[in-house]
């Protein structure tokens, strides 16, 4: 697996031409990846889908976070490494919350067929059940299993919905969203989900990777100021980037973060991982958490 420490990208800076974009950071060319990925193994190996979608095989049990492959309602500047009719069986998917580039119903429905099971929380849990997914909701600091891992729900603040309310709309209550956090035979994984910046988000035990939802939006993710503290509470834990450089929308800040910025402000910079989608991450028990 190679460390690539800074994002490429294919778009420039706008000036007279009202033509050109605005610069856009752009992820690394996707690697594809096929059924061969989900076979049994002897570690765990962590794929970025694109979005905020990763794909785990941790020692042959397999599981998806938010996978979005199909379906979604802006233009993307990438391919996604894989699509649903090429999944061979997989353990558990799993939803952070219902925007529907975490919750994609499109390639929910897709994978039903060769998933034992759906998990998230309690509302999220509704909404799968009402498209028929053998679903399971939880609460917050909830744990469940599934193969070889243990899942566990932990706190996000993701109500953005409640900040532009419609005639009839529900209120959104924190525990709506979530994040996941895994226990494996190779280590931890702390998957925060879509959220505001939390105190909480602080005192976590030391995870040995984080998969970190990347937007330098600070309204309702953890911008970039949020995303340096986070980094530097686990200073020798890696950080996989995701919900980064994949759409193509330089206007709209929840999906431009720059991995740049970030490297240059945290401790450690070289465990800033900026993956392409599907190229493979092992996960390794830290021997260091201090």
């Amino acid at each position: 697996m190679i460390v690539i420490t800074s994002a490429s990208t294919s778009q420039v800076q706008s000036g007279t031409d009202s033509t050109a974009k605005k610069f856009q950071a752009k992820a690394p060319a996707t690697q594809p990846f096929s059924a061969e990925a989900f076979a049994s193994s002897n570690n765990t190996t962590i794929r970025w889908l694109g979005m905020a979608g990763f794909f785990i095989n941790s020692h042959g049990t397999t599981f998806m976070i938010d996978p979005l492959m199909e379906g979604y309602d802006m233009p993307l500047l990438m391919d996604f490494p894989i699509k649903p009719k090429s999944v061979p069986h997989l353990d558990a998917v799993l939803a952070t919350h219902s925007d529907n580039d975490h919750y994609s119903v499109e390639t929910f429905h897709d994978l039903a067929s060769v998933t034992k099971e759906f998990h998230s929380t309690i509302y999220v849990d509704s909404l799968m059940k009402n498209e028929g997914f053998h679903s399971f909701g939880h609460y917050i600091g909830d744990t469940f299993h599934f193969g070889k891992v243990t899942a566990r729900l932990t706190l996000a603040d993701h109500a953005w919905q409640n900040d532009f309310p419609k005639p009839g709309q529900r209120y959104y209550s924190p525990g709506d969203a979530c994040g996941f956090w895994f226990n494996t035979p190779d280590g931890s994984i702390w998957a925060p989900g879509d959220s505001r910046f939390m105190q909480e988000q602080l005192h976590m035990p030391k995870p040995d990777a984080i998969l970190f939802n990347y937007s330098e939006d600070a309204a309702f993710h953890s911008g970039l100021e949020g995303a340096v503290k986070i980094a530097n509470a686990y200073p020798n834990t890696p950080i996989i980037l995701s919900h980064w450089g994949f759409v193509d929308a330089p206007d709209f800040s929840p999906f431009n973060g720059d991995p740049k910025h970030l490297i240059d402000k945290v401790v450690n910079p070289e465990r800033i991982n900026v993956l392409a989608p599907g190229e493979p991450f092992i996960l390794k028990r830290l021997k260091n958490k201090n």
